[in-house]
């Protein structure tokens, strides 16, 4: 079996990753968000997500 790589042309160094608490007023949820790529987001429910002191 042969691999299959393409090297990559230049690195993405442009990455603008956001977090946010969306509210659609019955559920919260904690989004995490690449905003310079379509469709690069991940969400759970607030009440699931890590807090900060949790992740040091």
């Amino acid at each position: 079996m042969t691999p299959d790589a393409t090297a990559a042309a230049a690195p993405v160094v442009a990455d603008d990753v956001m977090a946010s608490v969306d509210d659609d007023g019955s559920v919260e949820r904690f989004v995490i968000a690449d905003i310079s790529r379509d469709d690069a987001w991940v969400s759970m429910l607030l009440d699931e997500a890590a807090s900060l002191p949790d992740w040091r």
